[in-house]
């Protein structure tokens, strides 16, 4: 496998010593376009046809990464942070170690080669304030992100939001995307790839979107919500049972009243159960499809989850 790092923490600096006026072509042309593929999937171009119009600076605004414009002499600190060498080489070794859990056990995974960097997060976005500060991008193989607002905290998470979004790309290798994915669908692949990440780094380093959930609002509450939704279609109709109303909201979405990320949490209680009830390893369960693992896990509704 090759693994290619874009050192964002370069080109930053770069930025950071331009003029404004010409910190948006520097993002597009030096940094997203080695991910030029993984937007075109998402129907974002590198850049739009008309000023002010529709493109991968935008995209990135909206998703939380911090707008180009706003990368001057303030974020000096920060991209310092992540100008380490050492850090680099940790999230090379994350990746390979992620993919070869699977290739060592004799799975050949289609794709080959493998991008990634680290992205400077907006602090003021609610979906980087409500993770903690940082948050990952992997849902399409080949192509990795993590978002954070440096700091010693969030540059301690890399590492397990790492194999997660790892654990991402190796599914969808076998999975088939649709634009209809299922809430059941979203659910499981987040919920292995929180238990993958915690496969290999511990349960200290769940992550926000799981560890901010109450046992017993999720037991109480949250679990006969999300089981009326299953088989909801379309991120229109799955973001807020996902992410919850509150982040659902910012994009529009409507509400279905649910706290932060109770989609999340459930999906990885559900997987724990899953695993726990068949023995299988977190590796053949990334490779299993949603109806075999939802076959499986009937009996997690009506169960306490401890």
């Amino acid at each position: 496998m090759n693994i290619t790092l874009v050192r964002s923490d370069e080109i930053y600096k770069k930025m950071m010593n331009s003029p404004k006026e010409k910190r948006d072509d520097i993002y597009r042309y030096e940094f997203m376009k080695p991910f030029e593929f993984k937007w075109t999937c998402i129907n974002v171009p590198i850049k739009a046809s008309q000023k002010g119009g529709y493109d991968v600076v935008m995209a990135s605004s909206m998703l939380g990464f911090l707008p180009p414009t706003e990368v001057d002499e303030t974020q000096k600190e920060v991209i310092d942070l992540i100008s380490d060498d050492n850090l680099w080489r940790s999230c090379e070794k994350t990746i390979k170690d992620s993919l070869e859990r699977f290739t060592k056990l004799g799975y050949e995974l289609p794709v080959k080669d493998y991008k990634f960097s680290l992205t400077l997060a907006n602090p003021q976005s609610p979906y980087i304030s409500n993770s903690d500060g940082y948050a990952g991008d992997g849902g399409i193989p080949g192509y990795i992100f993590v978002g954070l607002v440096p700091n010693e905290y969030t540059i301690s998470r890399i590492p397990a939001a790492l194999a997660h979004e790892c654990n991402h790309n190796v599914r969808w290798q076998f999975e088939k995307w649709s634009m209809n994915v299922t809430l059941a669908d979203m659910m499981i692949s987040e919920g292995i790839a929180e238990n993958f990440a915690t496969s290999m780094f511990g349960e200290e380093m769940v992550g926000p979107w799981v560890s901010k959930t109450d046992i017993k609002e999720l037991n109480d509450y949250i679990k006969p919500i999300i089981k009326e939704g299953l088989d909801a279609t379309g991120f229109e109709n799955i973001s807020a049972y996902l992410w919850g109303d509150e982040l659902a909201a910012v994009q529009g979405y409507f509400p279905v009243g649910l706290p932060y990320c109770a989609g999340y949490a459930c999906g990885y209680y559900m997987i724990k159960h899953y695993l726990k009830k068949t023995g299988k390893s977190i590796e053949e369960a990334t490779l299993t499809p949603t109806a075999e693992i939802m076959n499986e896990i009937e009996d997690f509704w009506d169960e306490e989850t401890a």
